[in-house]
């Protein structure tokens, strides 16, 4: 799958050892890197090699050490008013 890396989005890559991850965006005029490293811990990754679609919340949650495939959320409900 061919992605367009001017596209608005981000673009979140990691390591074999899972202890870095980097992060890469176009900002309009060029790209922007951000890149965190861990001393001791690794990051849990999301399995397989396909590309994943990540909420901001679950992105935000990668770094810090969230297990996204155990996170649920709980269902969204639909209430009807009755009089």
């Amino acid at each position: 799958m061919r992605l367009n890396p001017t596209a608005p989005a981000l673009f979140v890559f990691g390591n074999r050892r899972r202890d870095r991850i980097k992060i890469l965006g176009w900002g309009g005029n060029g790209f922007w890197l951000l890149m965190k490293r861990l001393g001791a811990d690794r990051f849990i990754w999301p399995g397989g090699d396909d590309v994943v679609t990540l909420s901001i919340e679950q992105l935000h949650w990668l770094p810090e050490g969230i297990d996204l495939s155990v996170i649920q959320k709980h269902p969204q409900r639909h209430y009807l008013r009755m009089s």
